[in-house]
Formats: C-alpha cells, structure tokens, sequence
C-alpha cells in the first residue's frame, strides 16, 4: 500500500516511473520480510482507522 502511495506520489511531482521498473518492485523479494507467521502490532488509532502514515521526504532523510 505505502510503495503504490510513494510511487503515486512520485508520478505527481513530475518523476517518470516506467511500468517494467514497477513489475520488478516488491517486497517478497527480501529475506527479512516473513510471509507465514504471526505478528502482532500496536496499532494508533488513525491507522486502526485505515488512515496511512505520512511518506517520507528526501528533507526528512537529507541532513541540513
């Protein structure tokens, strides 16, 4: 959900996405994410609400 989001946003800044790069992005790919097990989360009451977090900025990772 959030990689469709950041993607979406992306395409509205102007950045060109191809559809070939997007049928290689996903998560299954990497050994850290576990697709048989449980997992519990303390989820805020907006995301229990199905609202999502904000995304990212490169001002939020890029020291000033």
């Amino acid at each position: 959900m959030y990689i469709q989001e950041a993607v979406n946003q992306l395409r509205a800044e102007g950045h060109h996405i191809s559809d070939a790069d997007l049928a290689r992005l996903s998560p299954l790919g990497h050994d850290h994410i576990r697709m048989i097990g449980r997992y519990h989360f303390r989820l805020s009451s907006e995301l229990a609400a199905g609202k999502l977090r904000p995304l990212r900025t490169t001002r939020d990772t890029v020291p000033s």
